[in-house]
């Protein structure tokens, strides 16, 4: 093992035979977690043997912390503006209500080193910042450092706190779902997921560069709910597909195991979110359960990518708790399941008897964010200090989005967490550590050469080629497409806000102007072709619906609510202007060209009829989707997921839904009534099916 490149702020660099090492307790001898010699566990059990109760219990909690960037002038501040030392009375998520402290009070009293990055500041920034949390870690009594994480950044999308928390900053990839489409349309060449290789090597350099070592990322969640807001965040509906994905994510992020060049994975959220009652999502009591009414449908479609993922470094259990009556008995191994209803993260037969001792998972289990506060399915009637207790002695490591030193070290003085369990727990986490390097080498990053770092990543290549392959084909009547070279176009985005669809309206123009061979004009009724983006949205992340989540493409539209009230849902604004846009174009004979953008299955059967071509986007950049409609790249994406036919096959009676939500959609047409097909059928008869996508020199797959 090659001698660290030590840096030090205010402890010692102590010389034991020829090699250097950090004096981290300042005791001023070799203590063996201060020994980079040793393994990454006999370093993690000597400190553990070392720390405090309440050192321990800092340890175990992750809480998002906000930087001084964004902090006002006059508000309080550190290490030249860099660290938020403001007091905040009360947490403003609905993952955090408690108090918030200053950065140094968090580290230095209550002794968190585990925290979450949701900014979206450039990579120097990031860097400084992560240097000024670990000079203040490294001043305290056993100098452990901190360990910085986050949701996935390199991506494509709006941002949404919780999901998709930073943009643009890293090199760009179109949504997941749009990775997955690339992906297939790979395979259907006779091509594997290598581009998931190359994914994975850009953000472990451009993570690497800004000190960011831990992502919460990805989801292995299986799609069969097609209300479930979540969707967007996951690689579709096919286990196969996202087993490998996840798999070589799991080994591009981290490698054979975990080093100094890693970035540790989280994968969420086991044992999978997908079987929702009715897109109900665990962020509220709507969606506390996972149904699983099909026999045989936890192990044969939600497992599945889990399993591929066994070498990340942690798991994340969903909020949400496996609900008895509202599903058949389901078998994992062979074993019949012995449903408990409580939160995943709360629940021991998952995380103990099956993902450890059947299975041999090695990692640590992070659960997901306010689990003992708001999210807390199944164990509700329980105080607080009962809720850290029943989580950790079923296994889980870690609390997520908590600063509760109090509550959780109030269960472990009145021994309702045994020693072993809190040691073990902590040796998991500090094992990690150890491994990525933050005790030696890894603990300061080079902030001034980060953002030259990441600019030259080649990431960003990569991204515009997949980019132009997550294009979907989905409809070409008549060869619409590609449009003759030099045709017009006339360029609109739709939103359900009208003033994000004018900014992104000038957006997909200045990339349409870009594209070799398309000449943008600004009036509709002059164009060879008309080119309409259509960006749905639907619903709330962290409040339930009234009524069932909108998949119709609509405006104004009345529906029932849950409770039997009316209520009104838009999820498209200036749809009638859209239909006008598309009649008029067609009467003259002007190409009408509609890309609908796929956060969610949406239901198109009153968009599809208006387009000669139609093409699923999925967070795919403008530009990137002009190059197919011209031919200057073929289209090559297949569909991720199923699109259903029709409200009807999505349909829900007293509570259940005709097509159940715990079965893939390319699946579902076996458990619907005779007659009925779950997959949308155009006009042209291409089936919308997981896997369907047309090229231009080539039937529909």
């Amino acid at each position: 093992m090659d001698q660290p490149d030590l840096q030090v702020r205010s402890k010692q660099v102590i010389e034991v035979d020829g090699l250097r090492f950090k004096d981290l307790n300042g005791n001023g001898v070799l203590d063996p977690y201060e020994d980079w010699r040793l393994s990454p566990a006999e370093r993690a059990a000597d400190l553990v043997a070392q720390m405090t109760l309440a050192e321990k219990v800092g340890l175990m909690l992750i809480n998002s912390r906000f930087t001084g960037y964004q902090t006002a002038a006059d508000e309080p501040k550190s290490h030249d503006g860099i660290l938020d030392e403001r007091t905040i009375e009360a947490g403003t998520s609905i993952f955090a209500t408690r108090k918030v402290y200053g950065t140094t009070e968090t580290i230095e009293r209550m002794g968190l080193r585990h925290f979450i990055l949701r900014e979206n500041e450039p990579p120097s920034r990031v860097a400084a910042w992560v240097n000024a949390m670990n000079e203040v870690c490294e001043g305290t009594r056993l100098g452990i450092p901190c360990i910085i994480a986050s949701n996935s950044r390199n991506e494509n999308g709006e941002m949404v706190f919780g999901m998709n928390d930073a943009v643009g900053i890293f090199s760009t990839f179109p949504s997941t779902l749009g990775i997955a489409a690339a992906v297939l349309g790979d395979q259907a060449d006779g091509g594997d997921a290598a581009i998931i290789d190359g994914f994975a090597a850009a953000i472990r350099t451009e993570w690497n560069a800004s000190g960011i070592r831990k992502g919460y990322m990805y989801m292995a969640d299986v799609v069969t709910d097609p209300r479930w807001q979540r969707i967007y965040g996951t690689f579709g509906e096919s286990p196969e597909l996202i087993a490998e994905i996840i798999g070589r994510l799991v080994a591009g992020l981290q490698g054979e195991q975990l080093g100094p060049d890693s970035i540790s994975a989280t994968i969420k959220h086991f044992p999978g979110g997908g079987p929702r009652e009715n897109g109900f999502d665990p962020h509220y009591v709507e969606g506390k359960w996972n149904c699983y009414p099909t026999p045989g449908s936890l192990e044969k479609y939600h497992l599945p990518p889990f399993r591929a993922a066994l070498k990340a470094a942690s798991f994340m259990p969903y909020y949400s708790a496996p609900s008895i009556k509202k599903s058949a008995v389901q078998a994992i191994d062979d074993i019949d399941v012995p449903y408990e209803e409580t939160g995943f993260a709360f629940n021991h037969y998952f995380l103990g008897e099956v993902l450890r001792e059947r299975w041999g998972f090695a990692g640590y289990i992070n659960s997901d964010s306010g689990i003992t506060d708001n999210m807390c399915w199944g164990v509700e009637d329980l105080s607080r200090p009962e809720r850290f207790a029943k989580a950790v002695m079923s296994g889980t490591d870690m609390i997520a989005d908590s600063n509760n030193v109090e509550d959780l070290l109030t269960a472990a003085q009145a021994g309702m967490i045994s020693e072993r369990r809190m040691n073990q727990a902590c040796e998991r986490l500090l094992i990690e550590m150890f491994a990525l390097g933050l005790f030696d080498g890894k603990t300061y990053v080079d902030a001034d050469a980060a953002d030259a770092a990441v600019s030259a990543s080649p990431g960003w290549t990569l991204a515009e080629e997949v980019h132009r392959k997550s294009a979907v084909l989905l409809k070409n009547s008549g060869g619409a497409l590609p449009l003759a070279a030099g045709a017009t176009a006339y360029v609109e985005v739709f939103h359900k806000d009208p003033a994000v669809a004018a900014t992104k309206t000038a957006q997909a123009r200045a990339e349409a102007a870009t594209v070799a061979g398309l000449s943008i004009v600004e009036d509709a009724a002059t164009a060879d072709a008309l080119v309409l983006f259509l960006d749905p949205q639907s619903g709330d992340y962290f409040s339930a619906t009234p009524a069932l989540l909108e998949l119709t493409i609509c405006e104004d539209k009345t529906l029932t609510a849950v409770d039997g009230s009316t209520v009104t849902e838009t999820t498209l604004s200036g749809l009638a202007r859209f239909r006008e846009l598309c009649a008029a174009g067609r009467e003259r004979g002007a190409t009408v060209v509609v890309s609908v953008n796929f956060p969610l299955p949406w239901v198109i059967d009153d968009v599809e009829p208006l387009a000669d071509a139609l093409i699923a986007g999925f967070s795919t950049f403008y530009g990137a989707q002009c190059a197919v409609m011209t031919g200057a790249a073929q289209p090559h994406g297949k569909l991720p997921l199923t699109l259903p036919a029709s409200e009807a096959v999505i349909a829900v009676t007293d509570g259940v839904c005709i097509s159940p939500n715990d079965v893939p959609g390319y699946d579902k047409d076996q458990y619907l009534p005779e007659g009925m097909s779950y997959a949308y059928v155009d006009a042209d008869g291409n089936r919308y099916r997981l896997g369907h996508g047309l090229r231009y020199d080539a039937a529909p797959a």
